[in-house]
């Protein structure tokens, strides 16, 4: 069975509280359940990391290559600017799919634009939590990583 990480960056431990009407009532915690379970059902492992600090995603998604098949990025605010995770997406040979709760497009301004878009396989946005399932599934389809997903 192959394994995909889901890496969530910062302010996404404060889903169900901060801008619920953007982002929806449902917690961290919630959305990990949730893919958990879809893990289980689509026969993939499924693990998940969150942090707040831009160098713990950098060494998680170095990490990541010696053990999953994939990796789910949401990079929150590090979208629009980190180089540093971009470059560390980049410097990794497994697919890393971008996703964004909201639609950022309907959003600021500043929020259109990301850094790390370029060098992934792949993004998905305003989907809510279920756009996690997609690029999971996405990956997948890329890996190879299922019979029944």
């Amino acid at each position: 069975m192959k394994q995909y990480l889901v890496l969530n960056g910062p302010n996404l431990n404060r889903l169900g509280k901060r801008e619920p009407d953007i982002y929806g009532s449902k917690t961290l915690t919630d959305l990990e359940r949730e893919l958990l379970q879809f893990g289980e059902e689509a026969e993939i492992g499924v693990s998940c990391f969150q942090s707040n600090h831009e160098g713990d995603l950098i060494d998680a998604l170095h990490e990541a290559e010696e053990q999953y098949a994939g990796i789910v990025l949401n990079p929150g605010a590090f979208t629009h600017y980190s180089y540093a995770i971009r470059d560390a997406v980049a410097g990794i040979s497994i697919p890393v799919m971008e996703v964004h709760i909201s639609n950022v497009y309907a959003r600021e301004e500043f929020r259109h634009h990301s850094v790390i878009a370029p060098v992934a396989a792949g993004q998905i946005s305003g989907a809510g939590f279920f756009g996690y399932r997609l690029a999971l599934l996405a990956l997948v389809n890329q890996t190879g990583g299922s019979k029944h997903a």
